[in-house]
């Protein structure tokens, strides 16, 4: 079987444990997530089963929408609800409306950010989360992401709610600090929900429960949908029958006359993905397969 599945995580579970649970309901190792989500967040996350595994990264660098909760007047260490208090201050005086969104402004484009000490970024071969636990210090490496959209949902009082479309990589805690930072406030992200990664939203997920009555029914490879949704971003490039075998024998190829809008790109035959290609790095006039994808020697068929 190959194919994406839109799965609603739940709470409480983490990223890992998701892909465990869908080998076991699935009955394959070949399985692969797009893009962590933290244990006590909710939200979009597409799993990758069979031959879609070879599109993980591709769709893990797409852009993601969220929706966050910031709790003012409290501050953690690992930025969001789970982790210990480390400062408190009575709320005497409250953000406006206009006062959050005007500090919004400033979050978004291409900003730096500095990941959480409780984060999986490694430094010198260790996840920063070791050194927090040991309470040992390390200099963490900043990065930029880029804030596509920051928008105030609602605001009442001590929290206010945000959504946020973004780029991979971005912490989402992170941001809800730095924002309440600029703000003059202590405060952490109490609740988190990952509305979009992608072209995969909200509405076209399907919960544990769903997934497992339709194994139970014999209907779950009916859930999985086609390879090629997970690389709706990238442009196409369509080719004819001589050149479909040539594709799936992982071979280069002349610069296509078309005007590529993506590199990589997918490589197409009657609808049918049968690889991802890129310009060659060393010969702007050569395509290069980067991932060929093949069920029972074809091409992913859907």
């Amino acid at each position: 079987m190959n194919g994406i599945l839109p799965l609603w995580k739940p709470k409480g579970m983490t990223s890992h444990d998701c892909v465990m649970k869908v080998r076991k309901i699935f009955q394959t190792k070949k399985v692969g997530h797009t893009g962590t989500l933290d244990p006590d967040a909710e939200g979009v996350l597409p799993i990758c089963i069979g031959e879609a595994t070879k599109i993980v990264p591709f769709l893990t660098d797409t852009k993601k929408t969220y929706v966050a909760e910031v709790r003012l007047g409290i501050a953690t260490d690992t930025l969001d609800a789970t982790g210990k208090v480390v400062k408190q201050i009575k709320l005497d005086k409250f953000p406006d409306k206009q006062e959050i969104e005007d500090v919004l402004v400033s979050f978004q484009g291409e900003i730096t950010q500095i990941p959480p000490m409780y984060s999986a970024v490694k430094v010198k071969g260790k996840k920063l989360y070791e050194y927090a636990r040991k309470d040992q210090s390390v200099e963490r490496p900043k990065r930029l992401v880029t804030i596509e959209e920051l928008k105030l949902i609602n605001c009442h009082r001590e929290t206010f709610t945000i959504r946020v479309v973004c780029s991979k990589g971005t912490y989402i805690r992170t941001l809800c600090v730095d924002i309440c930072e600029k703000l003059g406030y202590p405060a952490h992200m109490s609740k988190l929900r990952r509305t979009k990664v992608g072209s995969f939203a909200e509405e076209d997920c399907l919960t544990f429960s769903q997934i497992e009555r339709a194994a139970e029914e014999g209907n779950r490879d009916a859930l999985l949908l086609p390879i090629v949704r997970g690389i709706d971003h990238l442009d196409t490039f369509i080719v004819d029958e001589e050149t479909k075998k040539r594709v799936l024998h992982g071979q280069k190829l002349p610069k296509p006359e078309k005007s590529l809008k993506t590199n990589p790109f997918a490589v197409l035959h009657q609808n049918s993905l049968l690889a991802i290609y890129e310009i060659h790095p060393q010969n702007k006039h050569v395509i290069k397969p980067v991932r060929v994808f093949r069920v029972n020697g074809k091409s992913e068929v859907k």
